[in-house]
Protein backbone atom coordinates (compact mmCIF):
# COMPACT_ATOMS: atom_id res chain seq x y z
CA UNK A 1 0.00 0.00 0.00
CA UNK A 2 2.74 2.46 0.97
CA UNK A 3 4.59 1.71 -2.26
CA UNK A 4 1.44 2.42 -4.27
CA UNK A 5 1.07 5.80 -2.55
CA UNK A 6 4.70 6.68 -3.29
CA UNK A 7 4.34 5.75 -6.97
CA UNK A 8 1.07 7.72 -7.17
CA UNK A 9 2.75 10.80 -5.70
CA UNK A 10 5.61 10.51 -8.20
CA UNK A 11 3.04 10.13 -11.02
CA UNK A 12 1.25 13.26 -9.81
CA UNK A 13 4.53 15.19 -9.67
CA UNK A 14 5.52 13.98 -13.15
CA UNK A 15 2.23 15.15 -14.61
CA UNK A 16 2.64 18.52 -12.87
CA UNK A 17 6.06 18.87 -14.52
CA UNK A 18 4.50 17.91 -17.85
CA UNK A 19 1.73 20.50 -17.56
CA UNK A 20 3.99 23.31 -16.43
CA UNK A 21 6.88 22.72 -18.84
CA UNK A 22 4.73 22.29 -21.94
CA UNK A 23 2.49 25.20 -21.01
CA UNK A 24 5.46 27.49 -20.38
CA UNK A 25 7.05 26.39 -23.66
CA UNK A 26 3.80 27.12 -25.51
CA UNK A 27 3.07 30.57 -24.06
CA UNK A 28 6.68 31.74 -24.49
CA UNK A 29 6.86 30.73 -28.13
CA UNK A 30 7.34 33.59 -30.63
CA UNK A 31 4.06 35.19 -31.70
CA UNK A 32 4.84 34.46 -35.36
CA UNK A 33 4.72 30.71 -34.67
CA UNK A 34 1.14 29.53 -35.19
CA UNK A 35 -0.69 26.39 -36.28
CA UNK A 36 1.60 23.70 -37.68
CA UNK A 37 4.59 26.05 -37.38
CA UNK A 38 3.99 26.26 -33.64
CA UNK A 39 3.92 22.46 -33.43
CA UNK A 40 7.21 22.19 -35.33
CA UNK A 41 8.71 24.88 -33.12
CA UNK A 42 7.65 23.17 -29.88
CA UNK A 43 8.96 19.70 -30.74
CA UNK A 44 12.42 21.27 -31.08
CA UNK A 45 12.30 22.93 -27.66
CA UNK A 46 14.04 21.08 -24.78
CA UNK A 47 11.46 22.38 -22.29
CA UNK A 48 8.53 21.03 -24.31
CA UNK A 49 10.33 17.70 -24.80
CA UNK A 50 10.93 17.53 -21.05
CA UNK A 51 7.17 17.75 -20.64
CA UNK A 52 6.71 14.84 -23.00
CA UNK A 53 9.17 12.71 -21.05
CA UNK A 54 7.40 13.66 -17.82
CA UNK A 55 4.04 12.67 -19.35
CA UNK A 56 5.38 9.21 -20.22
CA UNK A 57 6.81 8.96 -16.72
CA UNK A 58 3.45 9.90 -15.24
CA UNK A 59 1.72 7.00 -17.01
CA UNK A 60 4.53 4.60 -16.03
CA UNK A 61 4.38 5.52 -12.35
CA UNK A 62 0.58 5.45 -12.33
CA UNK A 63 0.74 1.94 -13.78
CA UNK A 64 3.19 0.89 -11.06
CA UNK A 65 0.95 2.43 -8.42
CA UNK A 66 -2.14 0.64 -9.74
CA UNK A 67 -0.22 -2.63 -9.88
CA UNK A 68 0.94 -2.30 -6.27
CA UNK A 69 -2.23 -1.01 -4.63
CA UNK A 70 -5.99 -0.46 -4.86
CA UNK A 71 -7.33 1.93 -7.46
CA UNK A 72 -9.43 3.52 -4.70
CA UNK A 73 -6.13 4.69 -3.13
CA UNK A 74 -4.14 5.57 -6.22
CA UNK A 75 -6.66 7.74 -8.06
CA UNK A 76 -7.46 10.05 -5.10
CA UNK A 77 -3.73 10.51 -4.42
CA UNK A 78 -3.28 11.77 -7.99
CA UNK A 79 -5.21 14.88 -6.94
CA UNK A 80 -1.93 16.08 -5.40
CA UNK A 81 -0.94 17.05 -8.95
CA UNK A 82 -2.66 20.39 -8.21
CA UNK A 83 -0.45 20.88 -5.17
CA UNK A 84 2.72 20.12 -7.11
CA UNK A 85 1.67 22.52 -9.88
CA UNK A 86 1.25 25.31 -7.33
CA UNK A 87 4.65 24.59 -5.78
CA UNK A 88 6.27 24.61 -9.23
CA UNK A 89 4.59 27.92 -9.99
CA UNK A 90 6.20 29.43 -6.90
CA UNK A 91 9.62 27.72 -7.00
CA UNK A 92 10.21 27.50 -10.74
CA UNK A 93 8.66 30.60 -12.29
CA UNK A 94 8.57 32.64 -9.07
CA UNK A 95 4.90 33.52 -9.19
CA UNK A 96 3.16 35.28 -6.33
CA UNK A 97 0.75 32.78 -4.81
CA UNK A 98 -2.13 34.03 -2.70
CA UNK A 99 -2.43 32.91 0.91
CA UNK A 100 -5.85 31.51 0.09
CA UNK A 101 -4.23 29.13 -2.41
CA UNK A 102 -1.75 27.86 0.20
CA UNK A 103 -4.61 27.46 2.65
CA UNK A 104 -6.40 25.40 0.00
CA UNK A 105 -3.30 23.20 -0.32
CA UNK A 106 -3.46 22.44 3.39
CA UNK A 107 -7.17 21.63 3.15
CA UNK A 108 -6.60 19.29 0.18
CA UNK A 109 -3.67 17.43 1.78
CA UNK A 110 -5.27 17.02 5.21
CA UNK A 111 -8.68 15.97 3.88
CA UNK A 112 -7.05 13.47 1.48
CA UNK A 113 -5.07 11.93 4.34
CA UNK A 114 -8.18 11.74 6.54
CA UNK A 115 -10.19 10.14 3.73
CA UNK A 116 -7.60 7.41 3.11
CA UNK A 117 -7.05 6.76 6.82
CA UNK A 118 -10.75 6.57 7.63
CA UNK A 119 -11.96 4.65 4.57
CA UNK A 120 -9.14 2.07 4.71
CA UNK A 121 -9.52 0.97 1.06
CA UNK A 122 -8.12 -2.50 0.47
CA UNK A 123 -8.59 -5.84 -1.26
CA UNK A 124 -9.54 -6.41 -4.84
CA UNK A 125 -9.34 -9.06 -7.54
CA UNK A 126 -6.81 -8.79 -10.37
CA UNK A 127 -9.12 -9.76 -13.25
CA UNK A 128 -12.75 -8.62 -13.46
CA UNK A 129 -15.24 -11.00 -15.03
CA UNK A 130 -16.52 -10.38 -18.54
CA UNK A 131 -20.00 -9.57 -17.22
CA UNK A 132 -18.54 -6.91 -14.92
CA UNK A 133 -16.59 -5.31 -17.77
CA UNK A 134 -19.70 -5.32 -19.96
CA UNK A 135 -22.00 -3.77 -17.35
CA UNK A 136 -19.51 -1.10 -16.25
CA UNK A 137 -18.55 -0.28 -19.84
CA UNK A 138 -22.17 0.09 -20.92
CA UNK A 139 -23.15 2.28 -17.97
CA UNK A 140 -20.10 4.53 -18.01
CA UNK A 141 -19.97 4.64 -21.80
CA UNK A 142 -23.66 5.54 -21.95
CA UNK A 143 -23.25 8.33 -19.41
CA UNK A 144 -20.23 9.70 -21.32
CA UNK A 145 -22.26 9.77 -24.54
CA UNK A 146 -25.20 11.53 -22.85
CA UNK A 147 -22.98 14.13 -21.16
CA UNK A 148 -21.16 14.79 -24.42
CA UNK A 149 -24.43 15.22 -26.32
CA UNK A 150 -25.77 17.63 -23.67
CA UNK A 151 -22.51 19.59 -23.81
CA UNK A 152 -23.04 20.70 -27.41
CA UNK A 153 -25.55 23.37 -26.40
CA UNK A 154 -26.13 25.77 -23.57
CA UNK A 155 -24.23 28.43 -21.61
CA UNK A 156 -20.40 28.14 -21.68
CA UNK A 157 -20.09 27.22 -17.98
CA UNK A 158 -22.67 24.44 -18.29
CA UNK A 159 -21.05 23.06 -21.43
CA UNK A 160 -17.60 23.11 -19.80
CA UNK A 161 -18.92 21.23 -16.79
CA UNK A 162 -20.62 18.57 -18.91
CA UNK A 163 -17.59 18.00 -21.15
CA UNK A 164 -15.33 17.92 -18.09
CA UNK A 165 -17.52 15.34 -16.36
CA UNK A 166 -17.48 13.17 -19.51
CA UNK A 167 -13.69 13.50 -19.73
CA UNK A 168 -13.27 12.56 -16.06
CA UNK A 169 -15.37 9.42 -16.54
CA UNK A 170 -13.15 8.53 -19.51
CA UNK A 171 -10.03 8.97 -17.35
CA UNK A 172 -11.57 6.72 -14.68
CA UNK A 173 -12.19 4.01 -17.27
CA UNK A 174 -8.66 4.58 -18.57
CA UNK A 175 -7.29 3.82 -15.10
CA UNK A 176 -9.14 0.49 -14.97
CA UNK A 177 -7.73 -0.49 -18.36
CA UNK A 178 -4.23 0.63 -17.34
CA UNK A 179 -4.40 -1.46 -14.17
CA UNK A 180 -5.49 -4.51 -16.17
CA UNK A 181 -2.83 -3.98 -18.85
CA UNK A 182 -0.12 -3.70 -16.19
CA UNK A 183 -1.24 -6.90 -14.49
CA UNK A 184 -1.35 -8.69 -17.85
CA UNK A 185 2.13 -7.42 -18.73
CA UNK A 186 3.48 -8.82 -15.46
CA UNK A 187 1.82 -12.19 -15.96
CA UNK A 188 2.08 -12.75 -19.72
CA UNK A 189 4.58 -10.22 -21.09
CA UNK A 190 4.17 -7.86 -24.01
CA UNK A 191 2.76 -10.61 -26.22
CA UNK A 192 -0.04 -11.21 -23.77
CA UNK A 193 -0.80 -7.49 -23.65
CA UNK A 194 -0.99 -7.07 -27.42
CA UNK A 195 -3.32 -10.06 -27.86
CA UNK A 196 -5.90 -8.88 -25.32
CA UNK A 197 -8.42 -6.06 -25.64
CA UNK A 198 -7.68 -3.85 -22.55
CA UNK A 199 -4.61 -2.21 -24.13
CA UNK A 200 -6.71 -1.04 -27.08
CA UNK A 201 -9.51 0.08 -24.77
CA UNK A 202 -6.88 2.03 -22.82
CA UNK A 203 -5.78 3.81 -26.01
CA UNK A 204 -9.39 4.59 -26.94
CA UNK A 205 -10.17 5.93 -23.46
CA UNK A 206 -7.03 8.09 -23.53
CA UNK A 207 -7.96 9.64 -26.87
CA UNK A 208 -11.58 10.14 -25.83
CA UNK A 209 -10.62 11.72 -22.52
CA UNK A 210 -8.12 14.03 -24.17
CA UNK A 211 -10.63 15.25 -26.76
CA UNK A 212 -13.34 15.81 -24.16
CA UNK A 213 -10.94 17.61 -21.83
CA UNK A 214 -9.83 19.92 -24.62
CA UNK A 215 -13.49 20.60 -25.46
CA UNK A 216 -14.17 21.49 -21.81
CA UNK A 217 -11.19 23.84 -21.69
CA UNK A 218 -12.18 25.45 -24.98
CA UNK A 219 -15.88 26.16 -24.42
CA UNK A 220 -15.92 27.46 -20.86
CA UNK A 221 -13.98 28.83 -17.89
CA UNK A 222 -11.18 26.84 -16.29
CA UNK A 223 -12.71 27.60 -12.87
CA UNK A 224 -15.59 25.30 -13.85
CA UNK A 225 -13.91 22.53 -15.82
CA UNK A 226 -10.85 21.95 -13.62
CA UNK A 227 -12.69 21.20 -10.34
CA UNK A 228 -15.11 18.91 -12.18
CA UNK A 229 -12.23 17.06 -13.86
CA UNK A 230 -10.19 16.67 -10.68
CA UNK A 231 -13.03 15.56 -8.39
CA UNK A 232 -15.12 13.41 -10.73
CA UNK A 233 -12.16 11.23 -11.78
CA UNK A 234 -11.33 9.81 -8.30
CA UNK A 235 -15.01 9.57 -7.35
CA UNK A 236 -15.80 7.55 -10.48
CA UNK A 237 -12.61 5.52 -9.98
CA UNK A 238 -13.74 4.54 -6.50
CA UNK A 239 -17.04 3.30 -7.92
CA UNK A 240 -15.22 1.31 -10.60
CA UNK A 241 -12.74 -0.09 -8.07
CA UNK A 242 -15.63 -1.67 -6.16
CA UNK A 243 -17.61 -2.63 -9.26
CA UNK A 244 -14.81 -4.25 -11.24
CA UNK A 245 -12.05 -5.18 -8.81
CA UNK A 246 -14.06 -5.90 -5.66
CA UNK A 247 -12.15 -3.41 -3.52
CA UNK A 248 -13.74 -2.66 -0.16
CA UNK A 249 -13.62 -0.22 2.71
CA UNK A 250 -13.87 -0.28 6.48
CA UNK A 251 -16.94 -1.83 8.13
CA UNK A 252 -17.13 1.00 10.66
CA UNK A 253 -20.13 3.25 10.05
CA UNK A 254 -18.46 6.09 11.92
CA UNK A 255 -15.29 5.79 9.84
CA UNK A 256 -17.31 5.75 6.61
CA UNK A 257 -19.13 8.94 7.64
CA UNK A 258 -15.78 10.58 8.41
CA UNK A 259 -14.42 9.44 5.04
CA UNK A 260 -17.45 10.84 3.17
CA UNK A 261 -17.15 14.16 4.98
CA UNK A 262 -13.41 14.24 4.27
CA UNK A 263 -14.04 13.65 0.56
CA UNK A 264 -16.58 16.49 0.54
CA UNK A 265 -14.03 18.79 2.19
CA UNK A 266 -11.46 17.59 -0.35
CA UNK A 267 -13.80 18.59 -3.19
CA UNK A 268 -14.30 22.01 -1.63
CA UNK A 269 -10.53 22.41 -1.16
CA UNK A 270 -9.85 21.50 -4.80
CA UNK A 271 -12.47 24.00 -5.99
CA UNK A 272 -10.98 26.73 -3.81
CA UNK A 273 -7.45 25.88 -4.97
CA UNK A 274 -8.36 26.06 -8.67
CA UNK A 275 -10.00 29.44 -8.15
CA UNK A 276 -7.26 31.04 -6.04
CA UNK A 277 -4.20 29.80 -7.95
CA UNK A 278 -2.56 32.19 -10.46
CA UNK A 279 -4.51 32.39 -13.71
CA UNK A 280 -1.47 32.38 -16.00
CA UNK A 281 2.24 31.57 -15.91
CA UNK A 282 3.54 35.13 -15.82
CA UNK A 283 6.32 35.44 -13.20
CA UNK A 284 6.07 37.97 -10.41
CA UNK A 285 7.12 41.47 -11.41
CA UNK A 286 10.21 42.87 -9.78
CA UNK A 287 9.52 45.67 -7.32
Amino acid sequence: MALAVVFALVAAFSNAVNLMSQHVASVTAPQREKGWRLALYLVRQPLWLLGGVAAVGSYAFQALALHNGPMSVVQPVLITELVFVLVLRRVWIHQDVARAAWASVVVVCVSLAVFLAAAEPSGGQPAPRAAQWLSAGCVFGGVIVVLTALGWRGPPARRAGLFAAAAALSWALEATFLKTVTDTLTAAGIGGVLTTWPVYAFAAATITGTLLQQAALHVGPLSVSQPVLVITDPFASIILSVWLFGEHFTNSTTAIIIAVLAFAVLAAGVTMLTRTAPEDVAPAKAA
